[in-house]
């Protein structure tokens, strides 16, 4: 059974994450979410997310695709989740950029096989959720 992995902050799930949540879904059977931390959002995208970790991982949960999602970590090793899931197939967002530089050693690391894939876009002029997010 093909394992699918994915990293995101997930803000408000709108049109565009579950449009990636189906590309995942079309790449494996079980789709694995990871949901940024509050601290973690705040660090990146020097802001605080409109919804509290613990929504953004409910709202995760009730997608049809995900087979189950988690927090990330605060303290740590951030990838050593690949490390458990063992996934076969990591997708990346199309503008993902934030902790992809690791990636590559953690599979390698573990001894994984895993194959990286980015994501297509879903008509990113209009959901996006920075874009989204201005709106509120």
């Amino acid at each position: 059974m093909k394992k699918v992995l994915l990293f995101g902050t997930f803000d408000g799930v709108h049109a565009g994450h579950r449009n990636l949540f189906e590309q995942a879904k079309s790449l494996g059977e079980e789709v694995f979410v990871v949901v940024a931390r509050d601290t973690t959002v705040e660090k990146v995208k020097n802001r605080t997310p409109n919804n509290t970790e613990d929504i953004r991982l409910q709202d995760v949960l009730k997608q049809p695709e995900i087979a189950d999602a988690r927090l990330g970590v605060t303290d740590g090793d951030k990838y050593a989740v690949i490390g458990e899931y063992a996934p076969d197939i990591i997708l990346l967002g199309y503008d993902q950029k934030v902790f992809t530089n690791g990636i590559i050693t953690t599979i390698e690391k573990y001894d994984l096989q895993t194959q990286i894939v980015r994501a297509e876009s879903y008509m990113p002029d209009k959901y996006k959720s920075s874009l989204l997010s201005q709106s509120l």
